[in-house]
């Protein structure tokens, strides 16, 4: 297998760089495995072709802005990075542009100190581990300062950033979008459930589905065979549950930034201590 078999051409005129406004009326295209015919439908069309029984599984990541611009501390050169995982609270692997100058080190500057990184180790690949310092939230600060990282063919600025989420992204941490859910909705996803077919959700998400679902007139097993559960009802169970996850997930991030700022306290009065010990002598 060589490079070159993956290479095809797409003309510009055909890459779709505003989404439609409901995400179900995008194209679909159906490729029969036996005969090789292909016929062409509506996304919400998926529905005739997904049977009682089967298993739908969803990648419910969240794509973070995760294309930073920043200065290079002491030059002033603009550097580009791409965070790709977190690797402990506040160092990043990242993807760094120009890389070549950014050596073990080097500090970048992002939203006129907002925010701080500095390069601690190169990797073989050539990514970089950058530790981060900044005062208050890191998720709110990237909110603030960070872009979606849209692909290259993608010219178009993006409006509303929730349009590059599925509509069940809950785990923050993907610097992609997986594309393949961008056109499902939540009706969408309830008819489908309606129609006796198993989405595979998180051990979090099953937990509390079936804890809603005691406290409903239909038992867990009716909401998974979907047979007897109204469109309404499904979306809502499903809203209170994503709702209940982002809240205990702000609590976490609230709770990391308490510690943060605690441990920062502790280590500037020890700082003051010592200090004060010097002058004293």
């Amino acid at each position: 297998m060589e490079l070159k078999e993956f290479d095809y051409y797409l003309p510009k005129e055909l890459i779709a760089q505003d989404p439609l406004e409901n995400r179900s009326d995008s194209r679909l295209m159906l490729l029969d495995k036996e005969t090789g015919a292909i016929e062409h439908k509506i996304f919400r069309d998926i529905t005739e072709y997904l049977n009682p029984g089967d298993c739908l599984v969803i990648n419910d990541t969240k794509v973070i802005p995760a294309r930073l611009y920043g200065v290079r501390k002491g030059t002033g050169a603009t550097i580009e990075i791409l965070l790709l995982k977190r690797m402990e609270d506040d160092t990043w692997e990242c993807l760094v542009r120009p890389g070549k100058k950014c050596h073990i080190g080097t500090v970048i500057e992002f939203g006129e100190g907002l925010l701080t990184g500095e390069i601690v180790n190169v990797v073989e690949d050539g990514n970089r581990y950058i530790k981060f310092t900044y005062d208050g939230i890191f998720e709110e600060i990237l909110d603030k300062l960070g872009q979606m990282p849209l692909p290259p063919y993608i010219t178009h600025e993006l409006k509303d950033k929730n349009r590059y989420q599925t509509v069940y992204a809950k785990h923050e941490g993907s610097a992609a979008a997986p594309t393949a859910g961008l056109h499902f909705t939540k009706e969408l996803l309830a008819r489908i459930r309606e129609k006796g077919v198993y989405i595979a959700k998180t051990p979090e998400e099953e937990k509390l589905l079936r804890e809603y679902a005691k406290n409903t007139r239909n038992s867990y097993n009716i909401i998974e065979a979907g047979g007897e559960l109204e469109h309404e009802d499904l979306i809502r169970l499903h809203e209170e549950a994503e709702q209940k996850l982002i809240a205990e997930a702000e609590q976490r991030k609230k709770a990391r930034a308490e510690e943060k700022r605690r441990r920062k306290e502790i280590h500037d009065f020890c700082s003051s201590l010592r200090m004060s010990d010097e002058v004293y002598r």
